[in-house]
């Protein structure tokens, strides 16, 4: 999702940074606690995760998320404005965050959720297992934002999309990067289409990057279809060897995605069972 000015409501300073060599699982560890030496963690260990227990109506853990509030198009046409609301922003009581976008007078509302200053992550596997919505003009992203940002203007401080959506390709999901020199419309992008030619919105399913240094592969459901490596990037930087910080939203509108009309149907739910950060050394 290409980027535009964070709006953040910071609720906390800084809780857990997970970098190349500080890693802590919030299960484990409040952010009170000293976070322990990556050496703790072997491969396939969960060093940090998110699985939104908790009793239906409640806000997302504010220890973890910022909310981006506003409107204005957010640098790519979209008509939405986010907000701090519950009826944008709740879990549902079985385990999930709702994301909701809302039909709201003449305009529309949802929610963008970011751990800026919070959780920042450098290298793993980074999944999150969701059931996007759909629908022309619906964009559902889960992103990564180089934590750098905004001392350091996008794109220099690099993105990594681990999926979205546009609704008019409900079979379709697309995973980039965007860093100087390839960002926008030249992101580095691959596109993953529904084994059976389904809409992803009909079930759960589990989307993923694995990090290392040099090196981002995506996968949907185990099943790998992207990989950009230091060499992709040519002579331009590559700016993935540093910690990023986590981004869930569902946007309406915007110049990808195109606009709703007639035969989009809201609210529309974007619901997340859970993000997990893994030890992938």
């Amino acid at each position: 999702m290409p980027m535009w000015p964070l709006s953040r409501k910071h609720a906390a300073p800084l809780a857990v940074a997970l970098t190349a060599s500080v890693l802590t699982t919030l299960a484990v560890a409040p952010p009170s606690v000293s976070a322990p030496d990556r050496e703790s963690f072997a491969p396939g260990d969960i060093v940090f995760q998110q699985e939104f227990d908790g009793p239906a109506g409640a806000g997302p853990d504010t220890s973890v998320w910022n909310y981006d509030l506003g409107g204005g198009g957010w640098g790519n046409g979209e008509l939405q404005t986010y907000t701090d609301s519950r009826a944008n922003s709740a879990l549902d009581g079985n385990g999930n965050l709702v994301i909701t976008a809302r039909r709201e007078g003449d305009g529309y509302t949802s929610a963008r959720l970011q751990s800026n200053d919070k959780v920042e992550i450098q290298y793993g596997r980074v999944e999150a297992r969701i059931q996007i919505p759909r629908g022309q003009g619906i964009w559902p992203a889960f992103w990564m934002l180089g934590a750098d940002f905004p001392g350091t203007d996008w794109p220099q401080s690099g993105e990594i999309d681990i999926m979205e959506n546009v609704g008019y390709e409900p079979h379709i999901v697309h995973g980039t990067v965007h860093g100087p020199g390839y960002s926008g419309g030249g992101g580095i992008t691959g596109s993953y289409m529904h084994p059976q030619g389904w809409s992803f919105a009909d079930t759960f399913h589990t989307f993923a990057v694995d990090w290392s240094p040099g090196r981002i592969t995506w996968s949907v459901d185990g099943n790998v279809f992207h990989e950009v490596t230091r060499d992709r990037v040519g002579a331009n930087a590559w700016v993935f060897d540093k910690p990023y910080f986590l981004i869930l939203n569902l946007a309406v509108g915007g110049q990808w995605p195109g606009y709703p009309d007639g035969s989009t149907v809201l609210p529309q739910e974007m619901k997340v069972d859970y993000v997990r950060v893994y030890d992938n050394s």
